[in-house]
């Protein structure tokens, strides 16, 4: 133990290589269980089996927070929290598309699942690689703080002026039809795989992908283009790449799991966004303020971040309380 002490104690990004290590062993100790051992084979998965998926996601990540706390101090576990609320609120748009796009591609319930659960794998992997080139952009040039904060200052105000109904046609997506032409994809399902072999136009037996990876790639790209707001958010709260990071991931987690009972419902959070414009445009600010009001202290930050989106979570519950359930299909 002694010979593997300095390794362990080294620094990696300003944060103990021990801390890191935690980390890792506590996410894939999560998604090991979690298709492994609770969905090895492919079934539907209902409301109440995902609302307690995802508690115990949402758990896990606050009790790591509980731990930052210890270990970081304070100021960081807020920001671990504030980073984590930012993250989870920022990707219920996530959710939405999902559903989309599995409705598109007729995707049954009981494969989606597995079909999220790899989409994190991927997540883990690209998040690492956007929130790593943020820090050394951050670290090389001081100024760029100022470029995030001007990219949230604008994609707030465009959110604020958005429609409340303004959803992508997927029929119409580039990317869809770009990967259509591109990639060779059967008409139909073969059962949970993600890729066959069948004849193509000459008869030769080639590699084809399914609808279901389509809707993998499809998920991983929406996933990369709102990762460009949340990873500028959180870093504007506070420039710790492991607690970008792992609240980055943990809220990610959580979502996934709870996209299920999500899923039906999302039509009840439609003003939930206009709630977090002003997040956004209140983190692009305090950006701006630094150099006349100084940083601003992280319990403030919590405080408002929280008390804008519960505001947007009330607001929506609201004004949605008239409107008539969706009945999810097979598909949704």
């Amino acid at each position: 133990m002694t010979a593997l002490e300095p390794f362990f104690m080294a620094e990696f990004l300003g944060t103990a290589t021990w801390l890191w290590l935690s980390f890792i062993t506590i996410v894939i100790s999560l998604l090991v269980f979690d298709l492994g051992v609770l969905h090895r084979e492919h079934r539907e998965i209902g409301v109440k089996e995902s609302l307690l998926l995802s508690a115990g996601y949402i758990t896990a990540g606050l009790l790591f927070g509980l731990w930052v706390w210890q270990v970081k101090g304070g100021d960081a576990g807020m920001d671990f929290y504030t980073g984590f609320l930012i993250e989870k609120s920022l990707s219920m748009d996530n959710v939405f598309l999902m559903a989309m796009i599995f409705s598109f591609l007729a995707i049954p319930r009981k494969y989606q699942h597995e079909v999220l659960f790899w989409g994190i794998l991927g997540v883990i992997v690209l998040r690492a690689i956007m929130i790593g080139l943020g820090a050394a952009l951050i670290a090389e040039f001081d100024w760029i703080l100022y470029v995030f904060g001007a990219f949230l200052l604008l994609t707030g105000v465009k959110m604020l002026f958005s429609k409340v109904d303004d959803h992508p046609d997927l029929s119409k997506n580039v990317l869809v039809n770009f990967l259509r032409k591109r990639m060779r994809v059967t008409d139909r399902l073969h059962e949970g795989r993600f890729f066959v072999h069948q004849p193509d136009a000459s008869g030769r037996s080639v590699r084809w992908a399914t609808p279901l990876f389509l809707a993998l790639v499809l998920i991983e790209c929406a996933d990369l283009v709102f990762a460009v707001d949340s990873v500028p958010a959180i870093f504007a709260i506070t420039q710790d790449p492991f607690i970008v990071y792992t609240s980055n991931i943990f809220a990610i987690l959580g979502l996934r799991a709870l996209y299920f009972a999500l899923a039906a419902m999302i039509h009840r959070f439609a003003y939930l966004k206009y709630a977090l414009a002003l997040v956004l445009v209140f983190i692009g600010c305090k950006i701006f303020l630094v150099g006349i009001i100084g940083k601003t202290p992280p319990v403030i930050s919590l405080s408002v971040t929280l008390g804008l989106l519960l505001g947007g979570v009330l607001l929506s519950l609201w004004k949605t309380r008239n409107d008539p359930p969706v009945v999810p299909d097979e598909t949704a």
